[in-house]
C-alpha cells in the first residue's frame, strides 16, 4: 500500500468527491492505453488497405497493447520534451519488428485529439448512467409524496398549495432537460481520424501514391474499429473545439439544475419540512452541538458553481485558435475537461445521495400550510356566503379588510392567523366557525398537482426508466 503524501497539492475531486470510476475514465493509464489501441487501429487499417505491414507486426503491437513501459517513456520525455514520441518510442523498445510502423502518416493529434473524444464520450455516458440514477430517485420520491399537500411559493412568500410530490417532478423536469441535451451530444460524438499536420492527409497521399479512393476509406475504418460512427468530415490538425465548449455546455447544465435543486433542499431543510440525510454521528457545527446543517446541499451548489464557471474555459479556447492549429489550447484542456467531468460526477453522487434519503415531516408541513390556508381558501369562503345570498364585490371588500387585520395579528401581535374567527364573527356573511372550517381541507386547494405528478411519471418519467433499466440501481458513498 502506498504511502499518502501531505507534502504537495492533491486535488479535492479526487480526494474527496469524484468516483474512482470516474477517476479512471481521465486516468494516465486509460489515455496510454487509449493511445495504443488507435496506433494497433491505424496499422490495421494501413494494412488492410495495402501497406507493407505484417500479421505479425500487429500481433507484437496488440501483445504490448496493455502493459506500458512507463519508466521508458518517463525517461525518454525527458529528452525529448514530447509526450506522444516518447510513448512512440517506449512501444518501439517493446514492439522491435513494428517499432518502424508504429505511427505511421500520423500527428500527434491522431492519438491525442481521438483519446481526447473517445475519453469525453465514455465519461458523457458514465454521467448519462448517473443522471437517469437520480432521476429514478426522484421518481419514487414524487411517487410516495404525490398527494401530500404542501404550501407552494412564489418569491419565497405563500402561495396556493401544491403536493410535495408535484415539486418533485419540477426538478425531474430539469433533469429531463437535460438527459436530451445529454444524448444529443452523446450521438454527435465523432472521431478526429487521421487527417494529418493542417487537416489535408498530405501524409497519407504520398504513403498511398494519391490513390484518392483508397485515402477516403482511411477514416470509417479507424472509426469503426474504435467503435464510433464516423470522424468529423474536415478538421484542421485538431478537431474543432468547439466539441470541448458543447461537452462541458451540458455539464453546466446539469450542474444548473443540481443547484437549483439544492437550493429547494436548503430552504425546505431551513423550514423544516424536508431535510436531506444526516448521519447518526455527523456533526452539524463544530460550535453549536444541535445543528444539522445541510452539508450536502451545500457542496452541490458549491460544486455546480465551479462547473457554471469552469463552462468558460472551453469557450475562450475554441474562440481563440489560429487557423489550423495552436498550442494554447493544450495546458487549459488537461485541467478544464476532467476537472469538469469530475466535479459532475461528485453532483451527481451527491444528488443520488440525497434524493435516496430524504426525510419529510408532514406535521410540519401541515402547520404552515394551515397557518396560511385560510387566506387562501378566502374565494371559495366567498363562494359560500354568496350561495347564501349577498353581494360578491362586498364579501371581496370585507374580506380584504379583514385579512389585513388577521395579517397584523400574525406580523405584529405575534398570534395566530385568526381570519376564519373574525368571518364567522361578522354577520354579514351568514357563516359558522365550523362551516368555515370544513372548508379547511389542504387537498381541496392543491389543485391537478397529483393528477400532473401522475401523468409526468407515467408518460415521461416511466418510459426514461424502462430505456435505461439496465443502468439503475446505481449507489453513491459520501467520502466526507
Amino acid at each position: 500500500m502506498s504511502e499518502k503524501r501531505y507534502d504537495r497539492y492533491i486535488s479535492p475531486l479526487s480526494e474527496r468527491y469524484a468516483s474512482p470510476e470516474m477517476q479512471y475514465i481521465f486516468s494516465q493509464e486509460k489515455k496510454f492505453r487509449t493511445w495504443r489501441k488507435l496506433w494497433i487501429a491505424l496499422a490495421e487499417t494501413e494494412k488492410e488497405l495495402g501497406l507493407n505491414i505484417t500479421d505479425e507486426q500487429i500481433e507484437e503491437l496488440k501483445a504490448h497493447a496493455e502493459d506500458i513501459n512507463y519508466d521508458v517513456a518517463e525517461a525518454r520525455e525527458k529528452i525529448v520534451r514530447h509526450d506522444v514520441m516518447s510513448h512512440v518510442q517506449a512501444y518501439g523498445v517493446q514492439c522491435p519488428k513494428a517499432a518502424g510502423i508504429i505511427h505511421l502518416g500520423a500527428t500527434s493529434c491522431y492519438v491525442g485529439d481521438n483519446t481526447d473524444i473517445i475519453i469525453m464520450t465514455e465519461a458523457l455516458k458514465l454521467v448519462r448512467k448517473k443522471l437517469v440514477n437520480a432521476i429514478a430517485r426522484l421518481a419514487d420520491f414524487a411517487e410516495k409524496y404525490k398527494d401530500q399537500p404542501t404550501l407552494a411559493f412564489t418569491h419565497f412568500q405563500p402561495a396556493q398549495p401544491t403536493t410535495v410530490g408535484k415539486r418533485a417532478t419540477l426538478w425531474m423536469m430539469d433533469l429531463k432537460l437535460d438527459l436530451d441535451d445529454l444524448n444529443y451530444v452523446i450521438d454527435s460524438m465523432c472521431l478526429l481520424g487521421s487527417k494529418g499536420t493542417t487537416g489535408t492527409q498530405a501524409s497519407f497521399l504520398e504513403l498511398f501514391g494519391g490513390d484518392q479512393e483508397t485515402i477516403d476509406k482511411i477514416d470509417p475504418m479507424i472509426a469503426q474499429k474504435m467503435g464510433f460512427k464516423g470522424c468529423y468530415p474536415v478538421s484542421g490538425q485538431t478537431y474543432s473545439r468547439k466539441v470541448d465548449s458543447r461537452v462541458l455546455n451540458v455539464l453546466a447544465g446539469i450542474a444548473q439544475s443540481a443547484h437549483k435543486f439544492s437550493n429547494d433542499i436548503r430552504l425546505l431543510q431551513h423550514l423544516k419540512e424536508v431535510e436531506e440525510p444526516f448521519e447518526k454521528t455527523q456533526i452539524g457545527s463544530s460550535a453549536m452541538a444541535y445543528k444539522r446543517n445541510p452539508m450536502r446541499s451545500e457542496r452541490m451548489a458549491s460544486l455546480a458553481d465551479y462547473v457554471i464557471a469552469d463552462a468558460m474555459n472551453p469557450m475562450i479556447v475554441a474562440s481563440t485558435q489560429w487557423f489550423e492549429r495552436t498550442l494554447d489550447d493544450s495546458a487549459n484542456k488537461r485541467l478544464s475537461i476532467p476537472e469538469g467531468f469530475l466535479a459532475v460526477d461528485g453532483i451527481l453522487d451527491l444528488y443520488i445521495n440525497i434524493s435516496d434519503g430524504l426525510v419529510v415531516y408532514p406535521k410540519s408541513i401541515e402547520k404552515h400550510l394551515m397557518a396560511e390556508l385560510p387566506f387562501m381558501a378566502t374565494e371559495n369562503i366567498m363562494m359560500n356566503a354568496t350561495k347564501k345570498g349577498g353581494n360578491r364585490q362586498e364579501f371581496h371588500e370585507e374580506i380584504r379588510v379583514l385579512s389585513m387585520e388577521a395579517g397584523r395579528n400574525v406580523k405584529v401581535e405575534g398570534k395566530d392567523n385568526n381570519l376564519l374567527e373574525l368571518i364567522a364573527a361578522d354577520p354579514k356573511f351568514g357563516l359558522t366557525l365550523e362551516e368555515l372550517q370544513e372548508t379547511m381541507d389542504p387537498s381541496r386547494y392543491t389543485g391537478r398537482a397529483a393528477v400532473q405528478t401522475e401523468a409526468f411519471l407515467r408518460d415521461v418519467i416511466r418510459p426514461i426508466l424502462k430505456e435505461y433499466e439496465s443502468e439503475l440501481g446505481v449507489t453513491s458513498e459520501i467520502k466526507v
